[in-house]
């Protein structure tokens, strides 16, 4: 028996292992290999719409923004950028100024990738100071597409590489002026933003908001704002009602609900009667105002020629509003990346928002984002289980792979463990 267990023991760590060692190192050279001749191949043709970015033909340099865009979204390109960023920057910019609008929308576009891959980097806060000028002229005047476009690639900027309030206030007053365009009654060459352009500028505005932290406007101009988007909940638009919704729910989150719940100490006279400053009371009959809309626009009856999804948006979003205003019950949502990695979970407004606007603005590459894009991490508090105990290089190349080629390397890691311990085994038996 002793002769037989030597034999097989013998006959594994002679041919066995080697050939498994062969195999598995042939196979992750070979991956290994695949994986290098992609990256340069998609480096080489990144290069080439980088290089097209020069041209004098505006169609030329449309092409070779959608191949960007388009790359960009599909994967966290950190070292493309590492070298380039600022000179894609300025190319994007130079499409700003002089482009049509189709090339206005995706260089915007591009702008926004730009610094969602960039993240915390030391980039971030140039990308954002050198693309305000450019993106506010932008918003002036032409086609809705392209101020919508700009509306976004402004609040992602911003989002990323705001230092402080102030820098994140000065572009949230920018937004504002096309919401509440109080020079409309002074100036009749000024038009009202379409609908399309004032949910773009509401969402991007309460996009922003959602990095204030505490008291830092005056307390009448807030009233003011709260005042106005509530009269936006009347509107004939749907989306725009949604969009002042979500607005208004963080408005209270960030804002009022801090301020209504510390007044309580102070409501009281030298005399013992109590009494309330005339904000709290008028926030108070405000707040019952919105609550009495909300509940309204949370059970609106369908009818024929309505959009059933739009209306079933609105009835979930208001749905959610009212009971946040009413009981103080916060909105949970819960979005599953993978199997490795888990799922992203929120239970605020601020969360609920950043999460929506970026699904808005990432569109099919969100998921591939939220996975592998550290920037996201952060903002979400999400950590990835999966690449835990690997090299910054290994992570990188990991995170390169697809489901299907990540399956496989974990799984050849797996069988060679296994094949392993048992040559030790039949080892020890001997």
């Amino acid at each position: 028996m002793g002769k037989r267990k030597q034999k097989k023991a013998d006959q594994f760590d002679s041919s066995d292992a080697d050939s498994v060692s062969s195999s598995s190192t042939a196979f992750s050279d070979l991956s290994l290999a695949h994986e290098t001749e992609r990256v340069d191949s998609q480096e080489f043709t990144l290069e080439k719409c980088l290089d097209a970015l020069y041209e004098k033909r505006g169609s030329t340099r449309e092409k070779a923004l959608i191949g960007l865009v388009c790359a960009f979204e599909g994967n966290v390109l950190l070292d493309f950028i590492e070298n380039r960023c600022i000179t894609l920057l300025h190319l994007y910019l130079n499409s700003i100024k002089r482009g049509s609008a189709k090339e206005v929308c995706l260089a915007a576009r591009a702008i926004g990738f730009l610094a969602i891959t960039a993240g915390n980097g030391e980039n971030t806060h140039e990308i954002m100071e050198e693309s305000i000028p450019s993106l506010s002229r932008a918003l002036i005047s032409g086609p809705d597409a392209v101020r919508t476009s700009v509306l976004d690639c402004l609040a992602i900027v911003t989002f990323a590489g705001s230092n402080n309030w102030e820098e994140t206030e000065t572009v949230m007053k920018i937004m504002w002026e096309i919401i509440h365009p109080k020079s409309l009654s002074k100036a009749g060459t000024i038009t009202k933003p379409s609908s399309a352009v004032l949910v773009g500028a509401l969402s991007a505005w309460s996009f922003l908001l959602t990095t204030m932290s505490g008291w830092r406007v005056d307390l009448d101009i807030w009233i003011e704002v709260i005042t106005f988007l509530c009269n936006l909940l009347e509107n004939g638009d749907r989306a725009v009602r949604i969009a002042a919704g979500e607005a208004i729910a963080v408005i209270f989150e960030i804002v009022v609900a801090g301020k209504l719940s510390n007044i309580t100490s102070d409501l009281e006279s030298t005399e013992g009667i109590p009494s309330k400053p005339k904000w709290h009371i008028y926030l108070l009959s405000l707040k019952e105002k919105i609550i009495l809309l909300v509940s309204g626009l949370s059970m609106e009856a369908g009818g024929k020629g309505i959009d059933k999804k739009c209306l079933n948006t609105q009835r979930d979003t208001f749905q959610k509003i009212y009971d946040y205003l009413k009981e103080g019950e916060q909105p949970e949502t819960s979005l599953k990346l993978s199997k490795k990695q888990g799922v992203l979970t929120t239970s605020t407004w601020t969360k609920l928002i950043q999460l929506n606007f970026l699904k808005h603005f990432l569109g099919s590459g969100f998921l591939k984002h939220a996975q592998d894009n550290e920037f996201l991490h952060n903002v979400f508090d999400h950590t990835e289980d999966a690449e835990n105990g690997l090299s910054t290089t290994q992570k990188r190349i990991f995170r390169s792979f697809g489901e299907r080629e990540r399956t496989q390397v974990l799984n050849k890691d797996r069988q060679m463990a296994q094949l392993r311990k048992g040559a030790i085994v039949f080892a020890d038996e001997d």
